[in-house]
C-alpha cells in the first residue's frame, strides 16, 4: 500500500508565503517533528519564536483559530493564532511558538512526574464553557459540533463514504494493509452497544491529548498543541493519554484528582470503555495506513481483551 506523505515544501516557498504576513526578515526556518497530517517549520521574526504548519487538507486549521480563541480566553495554554490562508493547494496556519520541548522527548521518569499537572489541564479542558455553541462530533470553522448527536457522529466516522476526507476509500485498507474488517467490525459492534453512556455527555475534546503534543520545560508544562477538535464525552482525553502513557496510572490519578475537587463522574467504567473503543478503533485504522504495524497490533490486543 501506499503510506500517506505529508506535503513537502522548499524553503523559498516557506519565504513567500511569511513575506505575505510579516514582510522580509524571517530566519532559522526549521522543520518540526511531530504532527502526522500536517508540515511544520519554526521561524524567528523580530526577536520573535513562531510555528508555520501546512496541510492538503482542505480547510484544515479554520477551526484551530476557533479553538485557539476559546482555550486562551477560558486560560488554557494553547498557541495563538496569528493567521490563517493558502498557498496553492495547501492550507496553512501561523500560530506562536511556546517554550519547552514536546514532553516525548523527556524520560519516562520525567514525563510521569508531571501527570499531576496533566490531570490538572484535562480537567480544565473538560471544563470549558462550550454553551455558546451546538453539535457534536468535529468542531467547524463557526466553533459548533457537525453532528446533532455523538451516535450520528460515531456512525458517520466509520462509513464507508468519506469522499473528500483523510479516510477517502479507506475500505481499500482491508486489501493493501494489515487492518482486518473482522476485527474492526467487532470493535465497531461494541462501541455502539456501550455508546448510550458517551451519548448524554458534550465537552470540549482536544482528541490528540498526548506526549507529542504537550510541551514542557523540564519542570512544568508550557503549553498544548494541535489536536482532533470535536464535542462530545471529555473522557475520551483521558483514555489518549491512559493509552499513550500506559505506565503512568492516568486513570487512577484521574479520578483522585476528581474526588479531591468534589466532583462527581456518573457512569465512569463504562463512559472510559466507550472513550477507549471509539479512539481504538481510529487508530486501527489509522495505524493501518501509515503502515504502522506494530501500534497497529498493540492497539489490537488492547481493544479486543478491554472489559466491557
Amino acid at each position: 500500500m501506499t503510506v500517506y506523505e505529508k506535503p513537502k515544501l522548499a524553503v523559498s516557498e516557506i519565504e513567500e508565503v511569511l513575506r505575505k504576513h510579516f514582510g522580509p526578515g524571517a530566519a532559522e526556518i526549521t522543520p518540526l517533528t511531530g504532527g502526522n497530517l500536517s508540515t511544520v517549520f519554526s521561524f524567528v521574526h523580530e526577536g520573535n519564536g513562531y510555528v508555520v504548519k501546512f496541510s492538503e487538507l482542505e480547510g484544515a486549521y479554520q477551526t484551530e483559530g476557533f479553538v485557539s480563541d476559546l482555550l486562551s480566553v477560558q486560560g488554557i495554554t494553547f498557541p495563538r493564532c496569528l493567521a490563517l490562508g493558502k498557498y496553492g493547494p495547501l492550507a496553512y496556519i501561523i500560530m506562536e511558538r511556546m517554550g519547552g520541548r514536546n514532553l516525548a522527548d523527556y524520560t519516562v521518569e520525567q514525563q510521569a512526574s508531571h501527570l499531576p499537572e496533566l490531570i490538572s489541564i484535562l480537567t480544565k479542558l473538560a471544563g470549558v464553557d462550550v454553551g455558546s455553541t451546538n453539535g457534536f462530533g468535529w468542531i467547524g470553522p463557526d466553533g459548533n459540533g457537525t453532528y446533532a448527536s455523538w451516535k450520528d457522529f460515531v456512525i458517520a466516522c466509520n462509513a464507508e463514504d468519506q469522499t473528500g476526507t483523510f479516510w477517502e476509500n479507506w475500505h481499500d485498507l482491508y486489501r493493501t494493509s494489515c487492518l482486518e474488517r473482522d476485527v474492526y467490525e467487532e470493535i465497531y459492534n461494541r462501541l455502539m452497544s456501550c455508546i448510550s453512556y458517551n451519548e448524554p455527555h458534550r465537552g470540549f475534546i482536544h482528541g490528540d491529548f498526548h506526549q507529542w503534543n504537550i510541551l514542557s520545560n523540564g519542570d512544568c508544562i508550557t503549553g498544548i498543541i494541535d489536536g482532533n477538535f470535536i464535542y462530545g464525552d471529555s473522557l475520551v482525553d483521558l483514555a489518549i493519554l491512559d493509552r499513550h502513557m500506559p505506565w503512568s496510572g492516568a486513570i487512577k490519578a484521574y479520578q483522585g484528582f476528581q474526588a479531591k475537587c468534589g466532583i462527581t463522574i456518573p457512569n465512569f467504567k463504562e463512559r472510559l470503555i466507550g472513550a477507549y473503543y471509539f479512539k481504538g478503533l481510529d487508530g486501527l485504522r489509522f495505524y493501518a495506513k501509515m503502515g504502522w504495524k506494530d501500534a497497529y497490533h498493540s492497539t489490537r490486543h488492547f481493544l479486543l481483551n478491554l472489559e466491557s
